[in-house]
């Protein structure tokens, strides 16, 4: 990809000891400034348990979001399709879908946590193929004007259809999550949509061969007759940059050692790939290559290696964190902004051919500039002698 765009992705995870209703205005807040600082896209998930997740519809929040930017566009990141009737997925998905006059991503998952599962009293062994079932009437209701009726074991339609059509067209861009099994790659290729992939750097299998786990997407689609496109395959990544790599460690230190052991592996059971601790924690990650903690110009170095790693892809998103202040964070994403995403944008490459021309010519130039003011003040000379 020449172009790559960025955005955030936001589960969004606050630690259980904060003011909830402070904490979702932050989270607007950030997207706030997403907008501001010219990123293209912001995801935001949908959790019910565990106490750090606490956007329970992510329909809702991103309608204030839409509310108060201008262009960047929001997605649903993700809604956990098992969840919910996919006649009501669909409904509001599309009344967003008109509410941001088309600035909707359409994001899709099994489910975030188990514990969510377990008290809907879903069986976790059942997601996928839920999500699976949801997702292709979904897409039916999408594109489809003709009532249709369907039965299954967890949900029915009788007649259904939607009053409402989508504002984009055919509907808005749909996108699965991925972690380390192919379920997530295989219902993308099913269905050709784009991609989030939330574990890119190393799962608890060791890293991640992400060359492999696309071609899982082009194999699945073309065993359905679809297509997939590099371009809507997102990659998200924790990065934490200041204007120097110690700043940003020392930043992040407390709180990333919290996240991954009181969260990942104390809260979801996720066996953390590091032993900690907790003040060890950032350290560890970053030598694993898992994270991105240090200057812009570490940013564009490893957003190149991924792209080498990965093959290509679309977008870069974020993986949006608390680890820090509040101005350490907006910091981090003012300096993302300011050197990292022209990199990959080709907003630079005007600018540095213009300068490139310039500093090729100081010499003649000056060399003409001497001249001209030369013959300047020789002509004044001369007139003041012609004068007297």
């Amino acid at each position: 990809m020449n172009h790559l765009r960025f955005g955030g992705f936001y589960a969004p995870y606050h630690e259980p000891r904060e003011n909830p209703t402070l904490a979702l205005e932050r989270d607007l807040e950030t997207i706030q400034l997403l907008d501001r600082l010219g990123f293209h896209e912001a995801w935001v998930g949908e959790h019910h348990s565990t106490g750090w997740e606490t956007i329970a519809s992510p329909e809702m929040f991103l309608a204030v979001a839409a509310e108060r930017t201008r262009n960047i566009r929001l997605g649903t990141g993700a809604i956990s399709l098992p969840y919910h009737h996919p006649l009501m997925v669909a409904d509001r998905v599309v009344l967003l879908d008109h509410l941001s006059r088309g600035r909707i991503n359409f994001g899709v998952g099994p489910g975030g946590h188990l514990t969510d599962a377990k008290m809907l009293g879903l069986d976790p062994a059942r997601l996928r193929a839920m999500q699976s079932q949801s997702l292709e009437v979904i897409v039916r209701l999408f594109t489809e004007t003709e009532p249709f009726s369907v039965a299954t074991d967890w949900f029915q339609l009788n007649d259904a259809v939607l009053q409402v059509r989508p504002y984009q067209q055919p509907y808005p861009p749909i996108a699965t999550t991925s972690m380390e099994s192919p379920a997530g790659m295989q219902l993308a290729g099913r269905f050709g949509a784009g991609v989030l992939s939330l574990a890119v750097g190393r799962g608890p299998r060791g890293p991640i061969d992400l060359k492999a786990h696309w071609g899982i997407a082009e194999e699945a689609a073309e065993q359905y007759g679809t297509a997939v496109d590099r371009s809507q395959w997102r990659l998200v990544v924790p990065i934490q940059l200041a204007e120097t790599k110690r700043e940003a460690v020392e930043a992040v230190r407390a709180g990333a050692g919290r996240f991954l052991l009181d969260y990942v592996q104390g809260t979801t059971g996720r066996p953390a790939p590091v032993p900690g601790p907790h003040d060890k924690v950032v350290d560890q990650m970053m030598e694993l290559g898992a994270w991105v903690i240090g200057t812009p110009d570490d940013a564009i170095a490893a957003i190149e290696t991924l792209i080498e790693r990965s093959g290509g892809f679309g977008a870069l998103l974020i993986w949006g964190h608390e680890w820090g202040t509040s101005d350490q964070m907006a910091r981090s994403y003012e300096l993302f902004a300011r050197h990292v995403m022209p990199h990959f944008t080709g907003a630079l490459a005007g600018l540095q051919s213009s300068n490139r021309v310039a500093r090729a010519l100081t010499d003649s130039l000056h060399a003409e500039r001497v001249a001209a003011v030369e013959a300047a003040q020789g002509a004044y000379e001369q007139q003041a002698v012609n004068k007297s």
